[in-house]
């Protein structure tokens, strides 16, 4: 029986393999996160200080309580009670001093380091090859950068610096209770093991569940991020049902890990306070019978043990709570750190040097290259273009004609053989520098989300408006600009929405022409412009591509007539090569790609 698409594509639907479920709790990742404080050193260092002078004033103020009550209390010296109550409240409003400047701190930090782990990333992402991106989910990315580092946030801001306040205070209230009455001290060292056994207990297990919702939140994120991205896509094959069913799928299930999560939090945090409550009677029983039985055990000590006790119990809820939270930072942190200890797939060689002024000189020698291993896509592909020559790549789909492109722009390196400019092997020049000579105009050129100037002045953002407007003049189409309500400043959405094709098309024209390129690429780049914009765009190309080495990749003819060399491609091989009319009269592959043209087009 066969299953309705809904589910079919429900159950397709998995995490990424580099996102397991199941990752350990490792120190490691909190010391690296830590370090991220480095260069916060002295705000870090008071913050610290700060948490200990916290952790201590508590327990000293219940051990002046104490302290109060058996001394000018119990000999009746009201003056002496006086002063020591004016000493209480000085050392009160001190400790609540402390406290303001410790949670002021801990923000300020915390939102010091967030922004060097977003700024960090960012720099990691933009030094990745473009095969980084392909073989990953954006939505997995921006997962990263957003909701994994949100997840950090509380972490960094509260979660360790109120675990070691809490920690601190329970260490100076034992200490202390035990200083007051190592008898009683017995009572707490009896209820103590009960509390490393339920700690235990649900340690492992709300770590686990908090990575699984973690986890669901991202694919969430993930899913959301295709949908928006996708929607024309969807819409137009009638798929919005199947869509919202697995976007359905996935928010239920993150649901229910959320309340498995709080399921384990809410049991865990009941039977911490059981043990406190169990302390506390076992306390009252133990030391009211001893100062009854006139031990030495006297009411002060009673009421200083109380009020230590509490203190000691009291944070055992907070770091029960604190761990829940702390397990959805530690989530989120260890797959930052994955893909921050993603190297590039490659780097510029160490000795790489700056790309000097280019005549344009391009040559491919015994170029070999494959994505994949043992998959070859170019077999020893060799040409040379001569400065200002126009050289168009024609072929089927998968012949090549994108990975001879990528190469030349140094988005790959070669596996084999050798890519130069000029006599410069591109292995030794930083491909930045090798770029800003360069200009791309693509099939599908993204637009940023601004207006159409700022858009050209991507390329060199000193440029002008009129050096914006000569741009597209020297294009022949500046009418097509000004006819829009805005002109130049017309504003377009993310990826060029508000304009039609054809003008997004015109936009990265202009771009392009603005960065004053050496080397032009131009990968299929009047596909989107119409029959009659093109023609506009013809005789413009001619004046742009003249004294700049030009490739083309394209279908269209009248782009292909005007080659100074032809490269037919065919599996990864120039089986062809010469001007249009030449490889027509050979009547070979290139001839029967034109005619499959002429056929298509009438």
């Amino acid at each position: 029986m066969s299953r309705p698409p809904l589910e079919i594509a429900v159950r397709r639907l998995r995490p990424d393999e580099e996102e397991p479920d199941r990752l350990p709790l490792r120190w490691s990742t909190i010391t690296r996160l830590f370090a991220f404080t480095a260069p916060h050193r002295r705000m870090r260092d008071t913050l610290l200080a700060l948490c200990v002078f916290r952790a201590m004033a508590l327990p000293g103020l219940a051990w002046l309580v104490g302290a109060i009550i058996k001394g000018p209390v119990q000999a009746g010296d009201g003056p002496a009670t006086f002063r020591a109550l004016a000493l209480f409240a000085v050392f009160f409003v001190v400790a609540d001093v402390a406290l303001y400047w410790r949670i002021r701190l801990a923000h300020q930090i915390g939102e010091n380091v967030l922004r060097d782990l977003r700024d960090r990333l960012m720099a990691h992402l933009l030094t990745q090859p473009l095969s980084f991106f392909h073989a990953r989910r954006h939505g997995s990315l921006i997962s990263r950068m957003i909701s994994d580092i949100e997840a950090m946030r509380n972490g960094v801001q509260n979660n360790f610096f109120i675990t070691f306040v809490s920690f601190g205070q329970m260490t100076c209230a034992a200490a202390l209770m035990l200083l007051a009455n190592p008898r009683l001290f017995l009572v707490l060292l009896a209820i103590v093991p009960c509390l490393l056994l339920v700690h235990a207990f649900f340690r492992g297990r709300i770590l686990h569940a908090s990575r699984v919702q973690q986890e669901t939140f991202s694919r969430v994120t993930s899913a959301l991020a295709e949908t928006v991205q996708g929607i024309r896509v969807t819409q137009g094959f009638a798929r919005e049902d199947t869509n919202a069913g697995i976007f359905t799928r996935l928010v239920r299930s993150l649901a229910g890990n959320v309340v498995r999560t709080a399921s384990l939090t809410s049991l865990y945090l009941p039977l911490l306070e059981l043990n406190a409550h169990g302390f506390m009677a076992a306390l009252i029983g133990v030391g009211g019978w001893a100062a009854l039985a006139g031990t030495g055990t006297g009411l002060g000590d009673l009421v200083t043990f109380f009020f230590l006790a509490d203190l000691f119990f009291s944070p055992i809820t907070i770091i029960g709570t604190q761990l829940s939270e702390a397990t959805l930072a530690m989530a989120g942190a260890e797959r930052y750190f994955r893909v921050l200890d993603t190297p590039p797939a490659w780097t510029d060689k160490p000795g790489a040097g700056e790309c000097p002024r280019l005549s344009g000189h391009v040559e491919f020698r015994d170029v070999g290259f494959a994505y994949v291993p043992d998959r070859p896509v170019l077999h020893g592909v060799s040409f040379t273009a001569q400065p200002g020559q126009v050289i168009a790549l024609v072929g089927h789909t998968g012949s090549g004609k994108s990975t001879i492109i990528g190469l030349l722009a140094k988005f790959q390196l070669p596996l084999a053989g050798q890519v130069l400019v000029d006599g410069h092997d591109l292995a030794d020049l930083r491909q930045e520098t090798l770029r800003r000579q360069m200009g791309f105009v693509f099939q599908q050129n993204f637009l940023f989300a601004g207006t159409i100037a700022e858009n050209v002045k991507a390329a060199r953002p000193a440029a002008t408006d009129e050096e914006i407007r000569q741009a597209f003049r020297d294009l022949d189409c500046l009418d097509l600009i000004e006819a829009l309500p805005a002109g130049i400043h017309t504003p377009c959405s993310e990826k060029g929405r508000g304009l039609s094709m054809g003008q997004q098309q015109l936009v990265a024209f202009a771009r392009a022409l603005l960065a004053d390129p050496r080397i032009l690429v131009l990968d299929e780049a009047t596909s989107a412009v119409d029959t009659l914009t093109e023609a506009r765009l013809q005789m413009a190309l001619t004046r742009l591509m003249k004294g700049r080495t030009s490739f083309v990749v394209a279908h269209r003819l009248s782009t292909i007539r005007r080659a100074d060399c032809v490269l037919v491609l065919d599996a990864g091989r120039i089986v062809e090569r010469g001007t249009h009319d030449e490889l027509l009269a050979r009547r070979g592959a290139y001839a029967a790609l034109h005619r499959d043209f002429l056929s298509a087009t009438t």
